[in-house]
């Protein structure tokens, strides 16, 4: 790789930064919320908001909806703007409406209408990526730059995960205190909306500085340009044909139905760890604020891993002679089996079969379930440059989106339910029992418990499930020549 870099230049590498950079920060301000869930969920006389679980389901759901929804539209709307413009335009529209959700009060339906809002300009950010790694990259490196800059969603939720805490809250005599803001004009929670909102407005200098079409780009070399485009006349996917594509008639195609069902089945998974692993620490092992920081820095750590590792491995198996699509798909089932390792977090989390160790346990198998998703992502998202013409492949990967996200919702919407349905049972057993104070907590909170360990089990089988239904949807590699 090294020494092609140098032959040829290394410019696009300078892209892929920029998209990595771009995604950190769409991450950084989606995953806010997540770490605010358990401190939202407290009465307002301790300093939350006073919501239930299926409120915060409704929230984070509506986010979900939206961003998929227009996600399905951005892809279009990309491919007719072009990626620069795209690009910027969502990022401005996601900062803005983060800060807005400083201001947005108590009530969970106010803030599920700015989180609504927040979701349209987020959508932009992974059709504008794909796309415009599928203009800068040659096929055998498109599932590794796409790795790097999906790992920013990883460093987004670790930064998140240090920053917010911070923000939030400050420890005295090692208990923790809710930290104000100007004098108490603004709470820990609004702040943390409104910085992290602020940071998106930078990277827009860089962007408009950096970023140009490969065939416009100045800094680019006439032999950097020409390694990009040396595949471009495989299946038929050179910009040659600028024609307009209607959706309509890419829904007709089982490879679009295939990128479908493999976002569907597996997105949920990733939104769950994102919004929902805070109250799993809090309900597992009574952790909040502080405590969490570690944990969860090292999920989304590991799971950098994952998507890097995860590009390149089906990388490694086209430089041994593999065809692409094969190659992919062979690299996602490998990686489909890891997950399975999430159906073990409840029995690792057990504090009372494994004691100070269960959250180091539990720990490990979340981590590999991260990683894996990552590693997944990376590979599944390239299927599409693979098989589809680069005029179409912001289109298909918004219809990818708009799957995903409906597969969002329905996962969060059901982890809300399922787990103030277990808690209501909870709290009806400790009152039969006449418990108050920890010996009722510790009753509601092992109900709870029970209403995870079946949401994990869900995102144990969903790599493999949409796997097989993928094979049999495109058993082979079928690219498209005819749009």
């Amino acid at each position: 790789m090294e020494h092609v870099n140098q032959k040829i230049g290394k410019y696009r590498w300078t892209i892929v930064a920029l998209l990595f950079f771009a995604t950190t920060i769409n991450y950084m301000d989606r995953q806010v919320i997540g770490y605010l869930k358990p401190l939202f969920s407290l009465p307002a006389s301790q300093g939350g908001l006073g919501w239930s679980n299926t409120d915060f389901s409704l929230v984070t759901s509506c986010f979900t909806a939206f961003y998929a929804i227009v996600t399905f539209f951005a892809g279009f709307i990309i491919d007719k703007i072009g990626t620069k413009l795209g690009l910027a335009l969502s990022l401005i529209i996601w900062s803005l409406f983060g800060i807005l959700n400083a201001f947005a009060g108590s009530l969970a339906a106010v803030h599920a209408a700015v989180r609504s809002l927040f979701g349209i300009g987020e959508a932009g950010n992974f059709p504008a990526s794909i796309k415009t790694i599928a203009e800068w990259f040659p096929k055998k490196e498109r599932a590794l730059a796409t790795g790097i800059f999906n790992s920013g969603s990883n460093v987004g939720a670790m930064i998140s995960s240090l920053v917010v805490p911070f923000i939030v809250y400050y420890s005295v005599g090692g208990k923790e205190t809710l930290r104000i803001w100007f004098g108490g004009a603004i709470a820990g929670w609004q702040m943390a909306f409104i910085i992290t909102g602020v940071v998106g407005l930078i990277w827009l200098v860089f962007w408009f500085f950096l970023y140009a079409a490969p065939s416009k780009h100045k800094r680019l070399s006439k032999a950097e340009l020409a390694y990009i485009n040396s595949d471009e006349d495989e299946n038929g996917n050179g910009d040659v044909n600028h024609s307009k594509v209607k959706w309509h008639k890419l829904l007709g195609y089982r490879q679009t139905w295939a990128f479908f069902v493999g976002k569907f089945m597996t997105d949920g998974v990733w939104w769950f760890l994102l919004f929902w692993l805070p109250d799993f620490m809090k309900q597992q092992f009574n952790m909040v604020g502080h405590e969490i920081m570690l944990p969860l820095f090292i999920v989304y750590g590991v799971a950098i891993v994952g998507s890097v590792s995860g590009g390149g491995l089906s990388m490694l198996f086209i430089t041994r002679g593999m065809e692409a699509y094969k190659a992919r798909m062979t690299a996602m089932l490998m990686i489909g089996v890891l997950p399975l390792a999430l159906l073990l977090t409840p029995y690792f989390g057990n504090v009372q079969h494994f004691g100070s160790n269960a959250y180091i346990l539990a720990l490990i198998v979340i981590c590999i379930g991260a990683a894996a998703h990552q590693a997944w992502s990376a590979n599944i998202f390239t299927t599409v440059s693979d098989m589809f013409p680069k005029k179409t492949v912001g289109s298909v990967t918004g219809i990818g989106g708009l799957a995903g996200g409906i597969g969002g919702v329905l996962v969060q919407l059901f982890a809300g339910h399922l787990t103030d349905y277990y808690k209501a049972i909870g709290e009806h057993a400790a009152a039969a029992q006449n418990l108050v104070g920890d010996a009722a907590t510790m009753v509601v909170q092992g109900k709870v418990q029970s209403a995870y360990a079946i949401i994990f089990a869900f995102c144990g089988f969903a790599y493999l499930t949409a796997w097989i239904i993928m094979k049999l949807l495109v058993p082979k590699h079928s690219p498209i020549t005819d749009l």
